[in-house]
């Protein structure tokens, strides 16, 4: 009985309506709260809860860390991770899941980079300063900029979409705060630059990032940072998101 009903509170979750594009799907790169293919650096001390890793740079290119290898060398930790650490000179199976999982960040990045057409489409500055941003996609044909605090509304179920061709930059002290009940699982950012979260800023999503991503000192993100070159964290704070409103509505059903 208890089968059928958890199918039934399921199904209606999952029609429930949904507003903006499809949801990126991240593959095995969505099992990371930061992965890098040419370093993940630290300024003492950080916390990031989550696991991230490296390929096909290998271990040295984690760095600040102070990291402390498995018995079987698959992994190691270090007590800036509430997680595991992975690299692509590591033991077992280590390597090969990498290959897998860096294949599909790669792919998830095209995949957003990619998407038409867009609902929002700014051809000048992004600035995104003082706005509250529905759901949809959302196109720039130039960097982007966050000088003042925004937010993002919409419920659980909808999914955004923000596409650059330039760099993503985000003032010192301002924040994104969500709304309405909005998940930082759905929201994604595709930059073709570089990313920049100043001083203890915060920001919220998916960083799907060409170039490098920096993060300066006391700032923080409720998402994933999943970057093609390096990533730079100076005691900053990094969280992977989780389903818990879709949980809760699960749970709710379920009582």
């Amino acid at each position: 009985m208890t089968k059928f009903v958890l199918i039934a509170a399921l199904g209606a979750i999952a029609g429930v309506s949904a507003a903006g594009p499809a949801a990126v799907n991240l593959g095995q790169a969505g099992n990371y709260a930061i992965l890098s293919k040419a370093g993940i650096s630290t300024v003492p001390t950080s916390v990031i809860t989550g696991d991230i890793g490296v390929s096909p740079i290998d271990s040295t290119a984690i760095t600040g860390f102070s990291l402390a290898a498995d018995s079987n060398n698959a992994s190691a930790t270090s007590t800036q991770v509430i997680g595991s650490v992975y690299a692509a000179d590591y033991a077992m199976t280590t390597p090969a899941d990498l290959t897998v999982t860096i294949g599909d960040m790669e792919v998830a990045y095209t995949d957003a980079a990619g998407r038409t057409p867009p609902d929002f489409l700014n051809n000048g500055t992004g600035d995104l300063g003082g706005k509250t941003l529905g759901p949809g996609l959302y196109t720039f044909s130039s960097s982007v900029k966050i000088p003042t605090d925004c937010t993002i509304s919409g419920s659980s179920t909808d999914t955004w979409i923000f596409q650059m061709s330039g760099d993503l930059t985000m003032a010192a002290n301002k924040r994104i705060t969500l709304d309405g009940g909005a998940l930082a699982s759905n929201i994604f950012w595709q930059v073709a630059g570089f990313v920049e979260v100043e001083v203890g800023a915060h920001m919220e999503g998916i960083l799907l990032v060409k170039t490098a991503a920096h993060f300066r000192t006391g700032s923080s993100l409720n998402g994933r940072i999943l970057a093609q070159t390096a990533v730079t964290l100076q005691s900053s704070t990094v969280t992977q998101p989780h389903l818990g409103r879709i949980l809760a509505q699960t749970a709710d059903i379920l009582a």
